[in-house]
């Protein structure tokens, strides 16, 4: 990456106990070395192995590589912000170093999600990154993940596959389960994964490398999976709460994943890429991709007048869309059939809509289960229609399958394309003249439509979505061959579910929704650190000294502390602390210190108030306290 004009680097320093996140994050028994459990070796315990006056006197130098100019490439805020902040930096296209600031806040999100996790009851394992074809052939996974699955041979030329979800691999792991009295089981990790985004772009937020968090449940039936579904539903709003992500639970497509049941975890955002259908009225929430809406009946007394007893032709020269036909020839879009051709796993295919609806073309490959889906070309058309795009229709074709969205059924007196350039037809009555195989819902829900619950106008609204939840049922259980003997001592094959939380992901949305014009306004739950003291004057001995001294007696409170006690300007100091985002900077100063105070400024408020040199310690913990215990609540 080329280094940006106006570099800087943030010299910050940390304690090594600091650093190496040796403190227990739940502040309420002692602190233990990660890893070690309950009733592991303290860190005082622990350094009777080491010299232990050595160690607290030693300090580090912390890398904070701040911009002073938001990088040229970067558009979204948490893009932005993330390189400015000296968090991330760019090796290549969707592939990034998180830098000090970014692996600790990425370690308190996943702290947060774990906690959630066990909550729940679920376990936590580490499967690999790199899996056998084989495994996803079984499934038929391996087709359909095309060009975004990484494919590459080892050195016997045995094809492979970097993961890009584990639900084949986890399902081997079930294959050992052997009795109904073993489940439910829930499993889960953290682990990388490689997606061959054709886009990436907007930072940590779409990324062909990142870290995510899913899980995956087994039970004996349907009701089992409810609850377990239920219990990740549950764990998810309080893990995005405590992050500080306002989350809705969305209605969504289950995908490539299979099965039927389908939530995403939607961040309300300008920037998300994500159409949500809302009704706020009664909470409704669904991904365009699967939303629908109710809408008015279709009036047969105005069909009855605009029907005929068979098709009419009449020249319609020069017409292409749907707005031409409705202006210069009585034709109304909601009167119109608009013909769609694509290409469904290789063979054409007629998908017919209402003139003034869109396709949701998720509903389409949803409804036909097909692998390969696109537009059809320009030549592909012709020859299946002998038309052109702008005249054509269904009206007579009796050799490509046809599907319809269901706001065209019973419809007569309608208007569609005759096939043949420049001509359309009057009269249609869908039922007699065109042989629609299959009925579905294929529209994409609109706003001002009415709710399907509540009948209220719905709202589109953009989101990122941050999190989504499967109900799989049986289709790994099938394809890999699970069972495990049931209470009466016959095969019973478990009903799976599956889970994820992008991590990297979840950081950048919480930037997202809090930063300002000086940078990121980080919750406490997830900050690099709670709080930083900043030196004003660092060439001044009794200014310097007494920063040492209340950093480290926020240290010896158990506050999650660095300061900055570089040889700049203030002004640079409090621009970097904002930048970067610490919940709350402890600014010593001569003025402060001549009346025996220090000031104490929030991030998210601006506010600022002067505090007693002795009670630094003990306010800082308990204003830290009290935000972690509101994220929380």
């Amino acid at each position: 990456m080329i280094p940006h004009k106006g570099h800087r680097v943030y010299h910050a320093r940390i304690t090594p106990a600091s650093r190496l996140g040796l403190r227990d994050q739940t502040r309420g028994g002692p602190s233990v070395i990660p890893g070690t459990g309950d009733g592991g070796p303290t860190i005082d315990s622990a350094l009777t192995r080491r010299d232990k006056t050595e160690l607290n006197v030693r300090w580090s130098t912390m890398h904070i590589p701040t911009l002073r100019e938001d990088p040229a490439e970067a558009g979204a805020p948490s893009h932005r912000l993330l390189l400015r902040g000296g968090y991330i930096r760019q090796l290549m296209a969707g592939h990034y170093s998180l830098l000090p600031l970014a692996v600790r806040v990425r370690l308190k999100v996943i702290g947060i999600i774990r906690e959630e996790m066990n909550r729940i009851g679920a376990q936590e394992i580490l499967m690999p990154i790199m899996h056998p074809a084989e495994v996803w052939q079984r499934t038929g996974r391996w087709a359909l993940m095309g060009d975004e699955m990484f494919r590459l041979k080892d050195r016997k030329g045995a094809d492979m596959a970097l993961g890009m979800t584990h639900e084949e691999i986890v399902s081997t792991l079930a294959t050992e389960l052997s009795s109904y009295r073993e489940l439910p089981q829930m499993w889960y990790q953290f682990q990388t994964k490689m997606r061959d985004e054709p886009r990436p772009k907007a930072g940590l937020m779409r990324t062909r490398e990142f870290t995510m968090k899913d899980s995956y449940s087994f039970d004996l039936d349907a009701a089992g999976l409810d609850r377990s579904f239920e219990a990740h539903r549950a764990a998810y709003l309080r893990a995005f709460e405590r992050i500080g992500i306002t989350a809705i639970p969305v209605e969504a497509s289950n995908g490539s994943m299979g099965g039927s049941g389908s939530t995403e975890f939607i961040c309300p955002s300008d920037t998300g890429e994500d159409d949500i259908v809302h009704s706020p009225e009664c909470g409704y929430a669904a991904n365009i991709e699967a939303a629908v809406s109710a809408l008015p009946a279709a009036d047969p007394a105005a069909d009855a007048v605009a029907a005929l007893d068979a098709p009419a032709g009449f020249d319609t020269p020069g017409v292409r869309t749907i707005e031409d036909l409705a202006t210069g020839y009585d034709a109304p879009a909601d009167r119109q059939i608009k013909t769609l051709v694509y290409v469904l796993d290789g063979a054409v295919t007629l998908v017919l809509l209402r003139g003034d609806h869109a396709l949701a073309e998720q509903k389409l490959i949803d409804a036909t289960g097909a692998v390969a889906v696109r537009p059809a070309e320009a030549e592909e058309i012709f020859t299946a229609l002998g038309a052109h795009p702008g005249s054509l229709g269904s009206v007579g074709v009796g050799d490509l399958p046809i599907i319809a969205d269901l706001a065209l059924r019973d419809r007569s007196g309608m208007v569609t394309g005759a096939n043949t350039d420049n001509v359309h037809l009057r009269g249609v009555d869908v039922a007699r003249d065109i042989n629609v195989g299959t009925w579905t819902d294929l529209r994409a829900a609109g706003a001002g439509e009415s709710c399907v619950r509540c009948g209220n106008p719905l709202k589109v609204i953009k989101g990122i979505e941050i999190g989504h939840i499967f109900k799989l049922g049986y289709k790994y259980s099938d394809a890999l061959d699970i069972s495990v003997s049931g209470p009466d001592g016959k095969p019973v094959k478990p009903i799976m579910g599956c889970y994820g939380i992008g991590v990297e992901r979840a950081m950048a949305t919480c930037i997202e929704t809090h930063h300002d014009a000086k940078g990121i306004v980080w919750p406490v739950a997830v900050a690099p650190f709670e709080a930083v003291v900043v030196v004003a004057q660092q060439d001044n001995p009794v200014v310097a000294e007494a920063g040492e001294q209340v950093y480290r007696g926020l240290l010896d409170a158990g506050v999650d502390v660095i300061i900055d006690d570089r040889s700049v300007r203030a002004g640079v100091k409090f621009g970097d602390a904002e930048l970067v985002g610490i919940p709350l900077r402890v600014t010593i100063g001569k003025r402060g210190l001549a009346s025996g105070t220090a000031d104490l400024t929030d991030r998210a408020t601006g506010e600022t108030v002067a505090i007693p040199l002795d009670d630094i310690p003990k306010h800082v913990r308990e204003t830290v306290a009290q935000a972690l215990a509101g994220s929380a609540a």
